[in-house]
Order: structure tokens, then sequence, then C-alpha cells
């Protein structure tokens, strides 16, 4: 248990079959189209606040606010330690080198089950937006739609900024689309984001309690999750000890905007609280305008869904790419894992993330966005506690751009994110913590016992 706390070796041995380093291709621009298509804010809009406006009615707003300001402190330990610290690895290579090599492997973990769970969920809700044109079974589109992200891992990264670009914009004209809309026919004024309250099953007007807000925050959380791709990216990023803080700090802005302003025009426009309680957006959009306007936003979102599972899967890649590297698996699974294709991508990583991604889809993963809300807090709260160790031993005068009010910050968002994991379901808290208990036994009969040839988490250097 003492590898717990004993911070991980910063450079693994050199040896003559290392894999080679990823290629350093994008800048901020490139990087923030990238991790803001990881963020895929309409699709976010579309298929994950609808769930908060069934629990949440008028407090959704406000839920996803707070989520919000606590992401800034987030962030901040994002941008430190992932210009102390850029690797592909992303949260557990940091956890890793400052919190111990357990506590990396269990960040990794939950890294994993969070960007593994998230793509095929959302791809399966492509059918649903493509319904103005072809009616789809959802998962046959789901799996479409991670194959297709799949062959688009493939290639050069800065190709795919472009790729993802293009759809960003669309994507962000849906949501503008959006609040425009429910601005103009707003039902109600701006005292209605605080008014808490919320359709009860029968029609009745029930009251939000501050419980259900903070409970709410594990998936207000993951609604602008997303910005921390700018650490996985940071291998890729061109001087990354001041572009990845630039990356990730310039995404959460933009998402935040992008997200919350629909949510309050809706909130707003809804023309009673069933209907907001309802949350289908994609009927009070045809409501406001008319049915070609409804298709627009409809066929937007779909493209963003796309755009979100080829960004998801090219940062899984990345973290399954980087755990090779660092030999977390048997040689032959490290071996496979790490190697880079002709455009410099890791094309077998990215074949293992995809393609179970599309088998995925045929499952039924509804209860996993609970567990998918426990993990994303669960890491958050590992990297506030890396991030108090940050400044200590040869990482005091490392070069790296560092937070404001550290080390208040970091501690005050501890006891922050143990509160909300303690107001979580007990199912979700349960599955979350089987996985990390069976994570713990792989790390304390294999892992463990090879310290000197297994999981030597390694900090690729600056060209």
């Amino acid at each position: 248990m003492t590898d717990t706390l004993r911070p991980a070796a910063t450079t693994a041995p050199a040896v003559a079959d290392s894999p080679q380093k990823l290629k350093r291709s994008i800048g901020v621009v490139g990087g923030t189209l990238l991790t803001l298509s990881c963020v895929t804010p309409a699709s976010t809009l579309f298929v994950v606040v609808p769930d908060l406006f069934g629990s949440l009615g008028t407090a959704t707003a406000l839920t996803i606010a707070i989520g919000s300001l606590l992401c800034i402190a987030v962030a901040f330990c994002y941008s430190e330690l992932g210009t102390l610290i850029p690797s592909a690895g992303g949260e557990y290579a940091i956890v890793s080198t400052l919190a111990g090599r357990l506590a990396g492997w269990l960040v990794f973990v939950l890294s994993l089950l969070v960007v593994m769970i998230v793509p095929p969920v959302i791809a399966m809700g492509t059918a649903d937006y493509l319904a103005p044109i072809v009616h789809l079974n959802p998962s046959m589109a789901g799996a479409g739609v991670m194959l297709l992200a799949t062959l688009a891992g493939l290639l050069d990264l800065r190709a795919n900024a472009w790729i993802t670009g293009v759809f960003l914009v669309l994507e962000v004209v849906a949501a503008a689309v959006v609040a425009v809309l429910g601005f103009a026919h707003s039902e109600r004024g701006a005292d209605s984001l605080v008014s808490l309250q919320v359709a009860g099953p029968n029609g009745e007007t029930d009251t939000v309690t501050a419980m259900l807000i903070v409970s709410g925050l594990a998936i207000a959380l993951f609604v602008t999750q997303g910005f921390s791709t700018a650490v996985y990216l940071s291998e890729e990023l061109e001087n990354p000890r001041r572009n990845v803080a630039r990356t990730v700090l310039a995404t959460l802005a933009i998402s935040t905007v992008i997200i919350l302003v629909p949510v309050a025009a809706i909130t707003m426009g809804a023309s009673d609280l069933t209907e907001l309680t309802g949350g289908d957006i994609g009927t009070m959009v045809t409501a406001w305008s008319n049915s070609a306007v409804g298709t627009f936003v409809s066929l937007c979102v779909a493209l963003a869904i796309i755009n979100a599972g080829i960004v998801m899967v090219i940062q899984n890649s990345r973290v399954l790419y980087a755990s090779a590297r660092d030999k977390a698996w048997p040689t032959p699974v490290n071996t496979l894992f790490a190697k880079l294709g002709r455009f410099g991508s890791p094309w077998v990583a990215t074949l293992a993330v995809g393609i179970p991604g599309a088998a995925l889809c045929f499952v039924n993963l509804d209860t996993l966005y609970g567990i998918t809300g426990v993990s994303v807090t669960g890491m958050y709260l590992l990297v506030a506690v890396a991030a108090l160790m940050a400044r200590k031993g040869a990482h005091q005068h490392t070069k790296a751009w560092r937070m404001p009010l550290w080390p208040t910050m970091p501690v005050l968002l501890i006891a922050v994110l143990a509160y909300i994991l303690s107001q979580q379901e007990t199912a979700y808290l349960l599955w979350t913590g089987g996985i990390t208990a069976a994570a713990t036994l792989y790390w304390a009969v294999y892992l463990r016992p090879r310290k000197a040839t297994r999981w030597l988490v390694s900090i690729p250097t600056e060209d």
C-alpha cells in the first residue's frame, strides 16, 4: 500500500523496442477545436440535458452553472498538472507521477471507464435526430457512427482537427438557433431560472430540493467534462507548457456558454412546466418555428454526435496507447497497442476502442450514465489530490503554468467532490466500486509484483 503515496518514476528504462513518440502537430486553435468537439455541446444539450430537465426542471440551468463554477477549479488543476506532466496518458500519468503508482492505476481505470462508455451511449442518439429524414434502428445507427469515428481516428490528427472544426460550426449554429427561438418565445421571466420547480408524475408542481441539486451535480460535471481532453493531447500540442492551459481554459469557457445559454432559453421558452420536465427539445424547437427549422437543428445534432464520436475515439486511443507504452499489460498486448500507423496515429489502439464501442451500442447502457457521473467525480477528486502534491520535491521548480489560490482551491475542490460522491445513488457507487476493486486485484496480482518491468509511467520530453 505504500505505492499509493510514493510517486512513480517519471521515466521508463530505455529499451531498444521503445515505441515512437506522438508528433507535435497542432496549436491552440486545433487543440481547442478537438477538445471542444469532445465536450460536444450540442449533443450534450440534446442528449444529456433532457434527463436533467426531467429531474430538476427549472433548476437545471442553476445546477449546470454551479457545476461549471466547480469545473473552473478542476480546469485550474488540469492546466497546472497538464503543463507539468504533458503525456498522452492524461490523468493517470499525472496522478502516477505525483501520488503513486496505485493511485495512478485507479485513475486510469476510472478514465477508461468514462471514455469507453460515453461514445456508444451518445452515438445511439443519432437515430432520433436523423428521424426527420430516415428511420433507423438506434443500435445499428450508433454502431455505424462508432465505426465511422474509428476510421476517422486512423487519420492524421491535423486532418481530424479540420473535420471536427467544420462539424463544430454546425453544432454551435444549432445551439444558437435553440437559444434565439427560446428567448423569442419566453413564457416566463429570468426569475424562473431559480424558481426550483419540476412537474410531478401527475402534472402537479413539485419543489426541487437542495439535495436533488447536489445529486445532479455529478451529471452537471459530466456536461462539460470533455475539456480534460486537452491533457490527453498534450504530447501532440506544440509548446505544451503554454498551450495546454490555454486550451483547457478556453474550451471550458466556450462550452459553458454554448450549453448554458440555450438551457436558460429553453427554461424560459417552454410552454409549461410539464413540457419543460418532458425535455423534448426537438418538439419545442418545431413549435417555436416550423418543421424545416426543426429538421435543420436535428441534422446538426446528428452531425455533432458523429463529431463527438470521432474525438472520443481519438482520445480513448491515446489513453490505451499510453498505457501500453507504460507497460500496463502483458508484453504481446503492449506491443500491439503501442504501434503507430503511417499517419502517426496509434492504429491498433484506435481499433481496440472503436470496435468494442460499436458492439456496446447493442447493450442497454441507460444506467451507465450514473456510473459515468460517479467515475468522473472520483477522477476529478484524485486529480485534485495530485494538484496538492504538484509543488513538492523535484516538481517544485519545474517550469509550468501555475494556478492561482493554491493550495486553497484544490483543498476546497476535494471537500466538495467528496460530498457530491456521498450523495450519489448506492447502486452507481457499488458498480463503480466493484470495477475499482477488480482493477485493484489486477494491480495486486500482476502489476505490483512486476514493478521493475510493468506500469512504468513515462513522461515524454519536449522536442
